[in-house]
C-alpha cells in the first residue's frame, strides 16, 4: 500500500528557552548544518552557541507564536490536511528537527499499513542542509525501524512548471495594489563550502558569478543555481524587468563566507539608491516560519525603514494556497497511479 510522508524543518514545542534550547542542540548539531568535525562542533554549539541563543531565540520565537503554536507546524498541518482531502492515501506529517519526528511519521504510515512511501521534503532547491538532511535521515530511520518499507523520494521541485505558476500568481496577487520600486527575492543563507561539497564535479562551482550560467550536472545539487534559477522563471513569469528585482541570502553565522549578498546589507543599500518601496518575497520555503515572519517580516521591514524606506511589504510565503495544494495532490496522485514524478 502506497503512501505519503511530507516532511518540513520543525519548530521548538513552546517558545521558552528550556524547549528552545534541545531544539537548536538538535539542529545545529546535524553535521549537514554545520559541517565540521563533531569535537568542534560540539565546542561551537555546546560551549558557545547554546550557552546565549536559546533565550535569544525563544524571544523571536514569542513574537510570531500563534495561539494553536508554532507557525510552522501549524501551517504544514493545515496543508497536510488539504492534502488528504484530494487524494485516497494516506497522508503524514514529520519535521526534521523537534518532537513531531520523521520517524513518528513513517510510524503512523506503517500503522495504516504503507508499505510504499512518496517522501516529500518541503524545500524548493536542494541543500545538504535542508533537502539532503531530511533523505539521509528518513532513510537512516527506515533502515534502522522499517527496512520492510520502500521509500521513493521526490526530488527539489524548484523549475517545475505548475509549481513556478502557483508561486508566481500568489506573488502577483500579493503585490496587487503596491506601487514597488523593487523587488527582493531573498533565501535562506548556507556557507559557501556547502555549495562546493555539494557538487558532484568537484570542479564546476566555483561561486563566481558565471558558474550558475554554464550548464552543467552540478546544478541538480547547487543551492545558489537553484535560488538564481527560480528567481529568473518566476520573473519572466510575471514579466518583471530584471532590472527591478535581485536576488540575497539571510541567516548567516559570524567568522565565516556565506552566500552573499547578504539581506540585511541590502535593505541598508537600497534606500541610498532611491529604491524607497521594497517587496520582499522568500521562496527558500513553503510555509512561512520564523526566518519568514520575525527576521524578513518583522527585523527587515525596521532595518529598511530606518535606513530610509518609505514602503516595505512582505510576501507571505504560498503556505495552505489551494492552487499549491492542487498541486501537490497532483504529483502524489500521479505517483499513485503510475509511479511518475514531477519534473
Amino acid at each position: 500500500m502506497k503512501g505519503v510522508l511530507l516532511v518540513n524543518l520543525g519548530s521548538p514545542d513552546s517558545p521558552t528557552p528550556k524547549d528552545v534550547k534541545p531544539y537548536l542542540d538538535e539542529f545545529l548539531m546535524d553535521e549537514r548544518v554545520i559541517d565540521v568535525p563533531n569535537w568542534l562542533r560540539n565546542i561551537i554549539v555546546r560551549g558557545i552557541i547554546l550557552r546565549t541563543r536559546p533565550k535569544k531565540s525563544a524571544e523571536a520565537y514569542k513574537k510570531i507564536w500563534w495561539e494553536e503554536g508554532s507557525p510552522l507546524v501549524v501551517i504544514s498541518e493545515r496543508f497536510t490536511d488539504k492534502v488528504k482531502e484530494h487524494t485516497k492515501m494516506p497522508v503524514a506529517l514529520g519535521m526534521r528537527y523537534g518532537s513531531m519526528t520523521i520517524k513518528n511519521g513513517l510510524q503512523e504510515l506503517k500503522d495504516k499499513g504503507v508499505d510504499e512511501v512518496l517522501l516529500v521534503p518541503l524545500y524548493p532547491q536542494y541543500a545538504m542542509s535542508s533537502f539532503e538532511t531530511v533523505v539521509v535521515k528518513t532513510m537512516e530511520e527506515k533502515e534502522q525501524h522499517f527496512p520492510e518499507m520502500k521509500i521513493t523520494t521526490l526530488q527539489a521541485f524548484y523549475k517545475n512548471e505548475d509549481y513556478l505558476k502557483v508561486l508566481s500568481n500568489s506573488i502577483a496577487k500579493s503585490l496587487e495594489g503596491f506601487n514597488y520600486d523593487h523587488i527582493l527575492f531573498s533565501y535562506h543563507g548556507i556557507p559557501e563550502r556547502h555549495i562546493k561539497k555539494s557538487d558532484p564535479t568537484k570542479f564546476h562551482c566555483k561561486i563566481d558569478g558565471s558558474c550558475c550560467a554554464t550548464n552543467s550536472v552540478a546544478h541538480n545539487t547547487c543551492y545558489r543555481h537553484q535560488c538564481y534559477e527560480t528567481t529568473k522563471r518566476v520573473t519572466a513569469l510575471l514579466g518583471i524587468p530584471e532590472d527591478k528585482i535581485s536576488v540575497s541570502f539571510q541567516s548567516r553565522l559570524p567568522n565565516d563566507p556565506w552566500l552573499k549578498p547578504y539581506t540585511d546589507f541590502e535593505f541598508e543599500r537600497f534606500p541610498k539608491e532611491g529604491k524607497k518601496n521594497l517587496a520582499v518575497i522568500t521562496p527558500a520555503f513553503v510555509a512561512d516560519c520564523l526566518e519568514t515572519l520575525e527576521e524578513i517580516a518583522m527585523e527587515g521591514k525596521e532595518q529598511f525603514t530606518e535606513a530610509g524606506g518609505v514602503e516595505y511589504k512582505h510576501i507571505p510565503c504560498l503556505n495552505t494556497d489551494e492552487n499549491w495544494v492542487a498541486v501537490m495532490a497532483d504529483w502524489v496522485n500521479n505517483w499513485e497511479k503510475d509511479g511518475s514524478l514531477p519534473s
